[in-house]
């Protein structure tokens, strides 16, 4: 896993894989995943850096743990990544790109065609 935000704790950025799989259909509820040393591997990171990355998304409700068998995705994981990414989205992500985009001078309507554009590039392929 190549690991790109400086500024993000590697155990959020881990998090973050797991979630964005959970979004993308790749893992579904009730999918088990890696044990937190077979991920640590996979990953080249510590165990210990995954460990904290399976609690915070233990705490979120977006995995539980069965003990003595493994983690496993939560079957509410979808609408809960989805409610926790827009709230997030809502905190302040959207100022930034906002902010650049009145900046540049970006208009609604550039905008709307720019992500519609994006739409139509990714749902092709």
């Amino acid at each position: 896993m190549i690991f790109k935000e400086n500024n993000k704790a590697i155990f959020l950025q881990i998090a973050d894989r797991v979630a964005d799989d959970v979004l993308s259909g790749t893992l579904h509820p009730d999918d088990r995943i890696p044990s937190v040393r077979a991920f640590a591997a996979e990953i080249e990171v510590n165990a210990n850096t995954v460990m904290r990355a399976y609690e915070y998304l233990t705490t979120q409700g977006v995995i539980y743990n069965k003990r003595g068998i493994g983690y496993f995705i939560s079957p509410d994981a979808p609408s809960t990544v989805e409610r926790l990414r827009r709230a997030e989205l809502d905190r302040g992500s959207l100022d930034e790109i906002f902010r650049q985009l009145m900046m540049l001078d970006v208009s609604a309507d550039d905008l709307a065609r720019m992500y519609r554009n994006y739409l139509d590039k990714h749902n092709n392929k």
